[in-house]
């Protein structure tokens, strides 16, 4: 039996050589963590640029395609403007003077343009502030939307405020 409690002192590490390698782990960790949530951001970063420009090319293709209106109209230029009506023309099939119904319904063979609408990364809303015609953007986002759209223009931004790592605003992305 003393040559087995031998054979085992000897494979079995100390406390010190234990608390060396935790002390390793945990400046290895604060090294990295930085990092790690630093690209994070990063991709979120990439992400709204990407979602925003998916939101544009839908928005300047539905106006090519409906008598040069842009969708979120509930009747043409001029008329109100609402969150659903926009979602509704993105997401089904329409006709030229911007209807919509489900997909495959005869007459309306425009669209669908996108399956569902993005959630902006950086607060992950889905939802829009709908712009009326004359109305201005606001000076910021304030993330109580993920877009904020004008119908009179075509223009969305993302409803989101602070910068990018090069000082860019996300609302000017």
């Amino acid at each position: 039996m003393d040559k087995q409690n031998k054979n085992n002192k000897l494979r079995a590490f100390t406390l010190v050589e234990i608390l060396i390698v935790v002390v390793i782990l945990g400046i290895l960790a604060a090294v990295v963590m930085p990092l790690a949530s630093g690209s994070a951001l990063s991709a979120q970063e990439s992400s709204l640029g990407i979602d925003l420009q998916l939101l544009k090319r839908f928005v300047l293709i539905y106006k090519v395609q409906h008598l040069e209106v842009y969708p979120g109209y509930t009747s043409g230029p001029g008329s109100s403007v609402d969150e659903q009506t926009f979602i509704n023309q993105a997401t089904l099939s329409s006709n030229p003077a911007g209807e919509t119904a489900d997909i495959g319904t005869a007459d309306y063979e425009r669209g669908p343009y996108l399956q569902m609408l993005p959630a902006n990364p950086l607060n992950k809303l889905r939802t829009f502030q709908m712009l009326a015609d004359g109305q201005d953007f606001p000076a910021d986002g304030d993330n109580s939307h993920g877009w904020i759209y004008k119908a009179e223009t075509g223009e969305i931004r993302a409803d989101s405020p602070g910068t990018d790592k090069n000082g860019k605003k996300y609302y000017d992305y």
